[in-house]
């Protein structure tokens, strides 16, 4: 048992790494690629003008008029993690966004992500960015007032080890400590709840990921 703790230990930290290496390297070719086509900034801000008015023109019509971009409900595991069962839609929006559920596990969302490279904020961060960040595959911490320090300080040490993840207070939640990724949500009773381990294995870039490797970096930040 104790053999293929370690091995698994081994792979997480060598996928981390991965994910790491990656990110820097999109890094690079992003200062690259904006060095090179600076001399086309104008011709490119105009036409992603366009382009940017058509497709929110077009995100928008798309969409129920109340807001609402998710239609289904939570079923709960064994494993005490919910999974939503219906429609998660993905557009690019302007408007505000309803979220039938706080946090939101995702929906229509606004077309730049919280950075999500290991990020810890001390104030509540927007749901619209944060539904992005998930779809890309993060893992977002979030807690409330009745969360204790301890608590909170263990976790954002966590996330900050953790690329692919982010954390932030939210006092409209439910429970003191919440997890959320696309599509799936639970709650755990304090950092060392073996369910926190359990959930950034499985859902850091998992499976349920829409977008994977997409950026965790040069979004929003606090």
């Amino acid at each position: 048992m104790g053999s293929a703790n370690k091995t698994n230990s081994a792979a997480r930290k060598a996928r981390i790494e991965e994910m790491r290496r990656a990110e820097q390297a999109r890094e690079r070719r992003n200062r690259i690629l904006t060095i090179g086509a600076s001399t086309v900034v104008v011709a490119a801000l105009v036409v992603g003008t366009v382009v940017l008015v058509r497709s929110q023109s077009s995100d928008d019509s798309s969409t129920a008029s109340d807001g609402k971009t998710t239609s289904g409900k939570f079923t709960t595991g064994a494993d005490g993690v919910k999974t939503w069962k219906g429609t998660l839609s993905r557009n690019h929006v302007t408007r505000t966004v309803k979220y039938p559920v706080e946090p939101p596990v995702g929906g229509d969302h606004n077309q730049v992500w919280m950075n999500c490279n290991g990020d810890v904020y001390s104030k509540a961060v927007n749901d619209m960015n944060a539904v992005h960040s998930l779809e890309h595959g993060a893992v977002w911490v979030t807690y409330n007032s009745k969360a204790s320090k301890a608590d909170v300080d263990a976790l954002a040490a966590k996330v900050k080890k953790t690329p692919y993840s982010l954390m932030s207070p939210d006092d409209k939640q439910p429970d003191p400590i919440m997890l959320t990724a696309w599509g799936h949500q639970r709650t755990v009773t304090s950092a060392k709840d073996p369910n926190v381990d359990k959930f950034f294995e499985k859902f850091v870039q998992g499976k349920q990921t829409p977008e994977p490797g997409a950026a965790c970096t040069n979004g929003l930040s606090q």
